[in-house]
């Protein structure tokens, strides 16, 4: 396992572009990026060749994060929409060698919305089936509305559309915020997990602080067998730079 940045949450003291460069000077040798869509692919690619870095995770759908819609997945009569996104991102992840999609499920709720999010899921799976996909239940305290708010429901739904491309993100802070048990979580469905996230379970901040036993965490991560990134997906308290000292203490445990 080795330590990937997060540059829609970290280094945003930088201009976007810029922030790769601060995260290999930072000692990272991975990145991953929310939704990579307002700047050039060749020019993120540029970064990421000359750096020696590896993308790897990105979000579907395109839309602008801030004030822009969650993902279509699970939004019923958005089939259309959603594909034409899907296809979009896809191309991005091709070129950039993204190891990772997230395939982000939108404001929904219902048995309409959960049929709506296996078809589209399934069709997603089946269409890009060399990229592994990803999903991830998120709080409904941070996200109201967001289809998906049960880490149950969601492995539930992967066992469900049973595609060998299609896996769990385990958001550390999330899983906690919902559960309240990240280890007990991580027992049941470990073996659903292609990707995770980490932060500090009580403010998002660095993953520094707060009663939560990261070196436990990662020592039962490791018994299972999972070989992925770990990827820091938090909302620094300062500058980022100076609040790195995490990777010193957490990195004997990945």
């Amino acid at each position: 396992m080795k330590f990937a940045a997060n540059l829609t949450f970290m280094f945003k003291e930088f201009p976007f572009l810029d922030r790769f460069a601060e995260a290999k000077a930072a000692g990272f040798d991975a990145v991953e990026v929310l939704f990579p869509y307002d700047d050039a692919a060749s020019e993120i690619a540029r970064r990421l060749a000359d750096l020696n870095l590896a993308m790897v995770s990105l979000n579907t759908p395109p839309p602008n994060w801030a004030g822009g819609e969650r993902g279509f997945a699970a939004v019923p009569m958005g089939e259309d929409r959603f594909r034409k996104d899907f296809k979009r991102a896809l191309r991005f992840a091709d070129f950039l060698r993204s190891e990772h999609m997230l395939v982000m499920a939108g404001k929904a709720k219902g048995l309409v919305a959960q049929d709506a999010f296996k078809r589209n899921l399934t069709w997603a799976a089946d269409e890009a089936p060399r990229q592994s996909l990803t999903i991830e239940p998120v709080n409904a305290e941070d996200m109201p509305g967001y289809f998906l708010n049960d880490l149950e429901e969601t492995a539930h739904l992967i066992r469900d559309i049973d595609r060998p491309n299609v896996g769990l993100q385990f958001d550390l802070y999330h899983i906690h915020r919902m559960t309240g048990d990240v280890m007990e979580a991580w027992e049941k469905h470990g073996d659903l997990v292609r990707h995770i996230q980490i932060a500090c379970p009580v403010d998002r901040g660095e993953p520094d602080k707060g009663e939560f036993a990261f070196a436990d965490f990662f020592n039962a991560v490791k018994k299972s067998g999972y070989k992925g990134r770990v990827s820091a997906e938090y909302t620094p308290r300062k500058r980022t730079a100076e609040g790195l000292g995490w990777m010193t203490d957490l990195g004997p445990f990945i």
